[in-house]
């Protein structure tokens, strides 16, 4: 299908990738511009940021790349008046950023849950402080939360802060949903299984003796005995996004082969 979007902005926080290839959020953002959307991409890094927006004009849709660190309510401020100032409008919120740090209770440091806990969970309530009020006073949107299977189970690596903040994510949709479903704004949340993009090779390959044994562990995880992409995570979003789902809220779509239904 196409322009399931069309007419619609999409602000999509966490719009780069961390190396080549297509991240959950890279994909997400080119996804959204397919369907119709204008994009504007956000990332820690204006590299990356800029890489996805050259992407969707180089297709022949409109992009804006902005910098921003997520646990700023400035930043996010000054991108969101950024989008508003390209595209009058946002009625797609995407939140995408995320980051682990291994550890278990004991383990992890102070430093680390505080900074996992920023970059997961309070950057979702920044974005939303700062989106919601335009799309009350648009009469409607759709906010589209990235969390983990990680939120609900045990993944198989020792993050104690990233299971918790996950799991902060999935309970603030929830509120979210909702709160706001009188007024025509939609939240939902998306959790990734075992997802095969450039994240895992900087932040997962230690745990292996090599990238190709990784690889192969990681795709006899779930029962469909293969990772997931960036693709998989951007086509649920799309839907979640789109008109289609307009009596969807508050959901926590597993985007995971089937891992979910078994016993750990």
């Amino acid at each position: 299908m196409v322009d399931r979007l069309k007419d619609k902005t999409a602000l999509v926080f966490g719009a780069g990738s961390v190396g080549e290839g297509w991240g959950n959020g890279k994909a997400a953002a080119v996804a959204y511009s397919r369907e119709g959307a204008k994009v504007a991409c956000v990332d820690i890094a204006l590299e990356a940021a800029e890489a996805t927006a050259r992407v969707i004009r180089d297709e022949g849709d409109q992009a804006i790349a902005c910098a921003a660190d997520v646990t700023s309510l400035a930043d996010v401020e000054a991108a969101v008046a950024a989008t508003m100032s390209a595209f009058g409008r946002i009625d797609i919120l995407h939140n995408n950023v995320g980051i682990n740090a291994p550890g278990g209770p004991v383990e992890a440091s102070e430093e680390s849950w505080d900074k996992v806990m920023d970059v997961n969970a309070k950057s979702v309530f920044l974005a939303c402080k700062a989106v919601l009020p335009i799309m009350e006073e648009q009469g409607g949107g759709a906010i589209v939360n990235i969390s983990s299977l990680a939120a609900i189970r045990w993944t198989g690596y020792p993050y104690i802060s990233y299971y918790a903040s996950k799991a902060a994510v999935n309970n603030f949709t929830r509120a979210l949903a909702v709160q706001y479903a009188p007024k025509n704004i939609r939240a939902n949340c998306i959790l990734p299984g075992v997802m095969d993009t450039p994240h895992i090779y900087q932040q997962i390959s230690g745990y292996y003796k090599s990238t190709d044994e990784m690889v192969a562990a990681r795709n006899e995880i779930p029962p469909m005995k293969r990772m997931g992409t960036g693709w998989d995570i951007a086509m649920a979003a799309v839907f979640l996004a789109s008109d289609e789902a307009q009596y969807i809220t508050g959901v926590e779509l597993c985007v995971d082969g089937g891992l979910h239904c078994t016993v750990v």
